[in-house]
């Protein structure tokens, strides 16, 4: 699932293309939506709220009937936006999988697989995300609050308090498994744990805000392929820093289990959940070190 600063740079991009602009047509292929049309509205304004998309529509020619609209809409697993030059082909992903089509005379947006696809007006966006924790990447940004929202539960699991949207907003697998790593402490160690956690909320914060602007996710300096992060999606390596095997194990209950990957070596704090068996790299079909292509596989889920 796309991150934070993936959305972030998603609704700037779509910002960038359509903000200003009429739409001439709109094409929600959304059971709820499927007769709403939104032509002749001009697009205000598209922003991130933590992994949710927000586009904001200015009013009808009657406010009173046809006030501010937002379309909400969420990545999930497969989701994203794509943007073309309209009149341009852009067939090349399936129709099936089309959530959206939004055109204006310059640019049309497409959104592909969308998880969540919502549309109301603007003054009840809170129904989308008013329960999310202060939001990594937003003007908004609090990090005292984020601070107070860790606190709030020091027995809980780390990993399990980062990937909570109402604790603060954004964070997925990739970045709760780099958090931890940086910070020398398993996922599955308690909040109460952190020596420092103000300092933890600023790591956490500066690894959104260094990536947003790129599209490979970096936290360790190095862009070089195969050494661009620590942890994640690195079980059955050696750790880039002491070598030992990076290893990965699910973290909270289904169906909100998650991917956890940690270093054994270099993190402390207790793997409840790591059976103890050979792991492969994520995506690879092969174990380290055998001939075999076995050993547990994990879907990870941002």
């Amino acid at each position: 699932m796309p991150e934070g600063d993936v959305v972030w740079r998603t609704a700037r991009r779509l910002h960038a293309a359509q903000a200003g602009r009429v739409l001439l047509s709109s094409d929600l292929r959304w059971p709820s939506l499927a007769l709403v049309d939104l032509a002749g509205r001009e697009v205000l304004e598209v922003v991130s709220a933590g992994k949710h998309l927000l586009t904001r529509v200015a009013p009808g020619p009657d406010p009173a009937a046809e006030p501010p609209l937002t379309l909400h809409s969420h990545l999930r697993m497969e989701g994203s936006w794509h943007v073309h030059r309209t009149g341009e082909p852009w067939t090349r992903r399936s129709a099936s999988g089309i959530r959206a089509v939004l055109t204006t005379a310059e640019w049309t947006a497409v959104g592909h697989r969308l998880g969540m696809l919502d549309l109301a007006p603007t003054t009840r966006e809170a129904e989308w995300v008013g329960h999310l924790g202060p939001d990594l990447l937003g003007p908004g940004w609090d990090p005292e609050h984020a601070v107070r929202n860790l606190l709030a539960d020091p027995g809980r699991e780390l990993g399990s308090a980062l990937l909570d949207q109402r604790v603060l907003a954004g964070v997925g697998t990739f970045y709760m498994a780099e958090a931890c790593f940086l910070a020398r402490l398993t996922p599955w160690s308690p909040v109460a744990d952190l020596p420092d956690v103000a300092t933890f909320v600023t790591l956490v914060h500066r690894l959104l805000d260094l990536n947003k602007e790129r599209v490979d996710q970096v936290t360790t300096g190095d862009l070089r392929r195969g050494r661009q992060n620590y942890a994640h999606a690195r079980s059955g390596l050696p750790c880039l820093r002491c070598g030992a095997t990076v290893r990965v194990a699910p973290i909270n209950e289904p169906p909100q289990d998650r991917t956890a990957f940690y270093c054994p070596g270099c993190q402390r704090g207790p793997t409840p959940t790591d059976d103890g068996r050979p792991q492969r790299p994520l995506g690879s079909s092969r174990v380290p070190g055998t001939r075999a292509a076995r050993g547990p596989t994990y879907r990870t889920r941002r």
